[in-house]
């Protein structure tokens, strides 16, 4: 067995791999991984930015998808989560000191293992929290990254038990008064498929369900005040033409239609005021489009192998729309 990366039956670990830790911000130790291609010339090297409450081993069978369109892929588990230190006694609570803390460690893993140890050009992909730090940190950005894509960005919310706009007073009032490490919610393992609000997919929910059986450690609870607090800040901050009018990098927003935590229509609000980006609704996908079923799945990895390569979505006429 891998000593970092952890394999189950059904989700073996991708060959031709290294991983180790790096020291993030403030010292944080962060977990991360390469993943080569086994194509003879590599495309370039994808920095894969997960989403809250995920793990390099639930992006196995995804990055073997982009290493074989000749992508490196390059990803670290967000400070708080999956193998990288955890931030409260209460290991299952998610939380953040800082939405920028984020930023810092991607900074941080750009500069220590992907430029000395990966192949040019570098691009992108951010799911959900991972895309909404893409996206906070892009303007600084554009001299390091050529392109991004960012799968259901999370620049809104819904489908939770109180009201939106009760969860941002709460979780700002209770994080401002010292109470900050709490959660709104109880949190609920071992979700049955049927409730799940990710994936239309059962086998791939099973496979991500067995990767928390038998590694506990790599899973959290629910976000704490602070987190969410944090998080609703820079929704806000990133939605601001003045913020997307500094994104130069060329962007794609991939958007599931069916989402039940980001409503599509705060992802199509986003996209009207971005010059940088194009729009691609994923019809009929939810939340999770990388765990998805394959003709979701497939329509988003085939709308990232026209555009990574920048002479090739030139060919497509993508780079053209941006």
């Amino acid at each position: 067995m891998d000593a970092i990366l952890h394999p189950t039956p059904d989700n073996p670990v991708p060959d031709n791999h290294f991983s180790g830790y790096f020291t993030g911000h403030k010292g944080a130790r962060l977990r991360y991984a390469v993943f080569r291609s086994s194509q003879p010339v590599a495309k370039g090297t994808v920095v894969l930015l997960q989403g809250r409450n995920e793990c390099i081993e639930k992006y196995y069978e995804t990055i073997r998808d982009l290493n074989e369109q000749g992508l490196w892929v390059a990803t670290f588990d967000l400070r708080g989560q999956g193998g990288s230190d955890r931030l409260l006694p209460n290991r299952r609570r998610g939380h953040v000191r800082r939405f920028g803390d984020y930023e810092k460690d991607l900074s941080i893993f750009l500069t220590e293992i992907v430029l000395p140890d990966t192949r040019l050009p570098f691009f992108l992909i951010g799911h959900s929290t991972g895309a909404l730090i893409a996206l906070s940190a892009a303007p600084y950005l554009a001299s390091r990254i050529d392109r991004m894509a960012l799968c259901a960005p999370f620049v809104g919310l819904s489908g939770q038990g109180l009201p939106i706009g009760a969860i941002r007073v709460l979780s700002r009032t209770l994080s401002l008064f010292g109470l900050s490490r709490l959660a709104l919610t109880r949190e609920a393992r071992n979700t049955p498929f049927e409730k799940n609000v990710v994936t239309s997919d059962a086998v791939r929910y099973a496979r991500n369900q067995k990767i928390l059986d038998a590694f506990p450690d790599l899973g959290i609870g629910p976000p704490s005040c602070r987190w969410l607090s944090e998080a609703f800040g820079t929704m806000d901050r990133v939605s601001r033409p003045e913020h997307l009018t500094r994104i130069t990098i060329p962007t794609l927003i991939l958007a599931p239609t069916m989402d039940k935590l980001v409503p599509y229509a705060a992802q199509e609000a986003l996209a009207r005021k971005f010059r940088a980006c194009q729009l691609i609704p994923i019809a009929g996908s939810g939340h999770e489009v990388f765990q998805e079923r394959d003709i979701f799945r497939a329509q988003a990895l085939g709308a990232i192998a026209a555009f990574m390569p920048g002479s090739d979505a030139d060919e497509n006429g993508i780079g053209a729309a941006l």
